[in-house]
């Protein structure tokens, strides 16, 4: 006999995108009913962007003819650094303003439902082990890749978070000494490899691009952009190297930006 269906929503607050998803769990298996999005802007406040976040989540029960005692829980992801016990967004680089922000609270004072943070690359390497291409994996790594970049880390079966919730930015390492800023630092992995990044290399040489723009014009065989596109795929096998040594999985998934241009990369 199957088990009872589990209604699930997930929201994502991102530096380019915040999103709101309504998923079903079944027999081990997950399916998207449904999902919204809206561009982050600079202008909004926090307040005002977890808002829009929430009118969404309602707008979305509804339209399901659900009522909120019908979602299990939520599942909040953003970019860190974060606190995952207090439920708190501290103050990521990619969302000017987000300092100590208690979300969680916030969204259960509306809502009513349970709702849990992790950082963005934390969420999706949860979602791929149980769900996804890590699945049955003991040890995996998941990359993200979006406006900034980072990674999840599932080891020896469990989510491996670190000391304060800072495990995982693997975005800060150094892979050269000059090259596109990423955490404000030359030539980092995150640099190199984010979407935010690779927009800052575009300008250096006089293209005021983004990311999506520069992988467009390379597919249709732009040579200034091919060669930023190969540059990035030069660094990205040299961080992955570094994973590889550093921590020994059974698989690496890659998942945003990286996703879309497989056949570039």
């Amino acid at each position: 006999m199957s088990a009872l269906p589990k209604r699930y929503l997930g929201m994502d607050i991102g530096g380019t995108k915040c999103a709101v998803t309504l998923g079903t769990a079944i027999d081990g298996r997950m399916s998207i009913q449904d999902k919204e999005s809206f561009k982050t802007a600079s202008t909004r406040t926090p307040l005002q962007t977890l808002r829009q976040l929430l009118a969404l989540s309602d707008k979305m029960i509804n339209r399901h003819k659900l009522k909120p005692q019908d979602i299990t829980s939520i599942g909040l992801s953003c970019g860190g650094p974060l606190d995952s016990q207090s439920g708190t967004i501290l103050s990521p680089p990619n969302l000017p303003g987000w300092d100590d922000v208690a979300i969680v609270k916030l969204i259960v004072d509306h809502l009513g439902i349970q709702t849990y943070l992790q950082n963005d690359a934390n969420a999706c390497a949860l979602a791929e082990w149980l769900w996804g291409a890590g699945n049955q994996c003991d040890n995996m790594i998941f990359l993200t890749f979006g406006t900034g970049m980072g990674a999840g880390l599932i080891l020896n079966g469990h989510l491996y978070t670190g000391t304060n919730d800072m495990a995982g930015e693997v975005g800060h390492m150094r892979l050269e000494d000059t090259g596109p800023l990423g955490y404000n630092k030359p030539g980092s992995f995150e640099g190199f490899c984010s979407g935010g990044g690779l927009a800052i290399a575009a300008k250096g040489i006089g293209l005021q691009l983004s990311a999506q723009e520069v992988f467009e014009k390379a597919a249709q065989g732009d040579q200034r952009c091919v060669q930023l596109v190969e540059q990035m795929g030069k660094q990205l096998g040299r961080g992955l190297a570094i994973l590889i040594d550093l921590l020994n999985p059974q698989k690496i998934i890659l998942g945003s930006i990286f996703n879309r241009q497989e056949s570039i990369l």
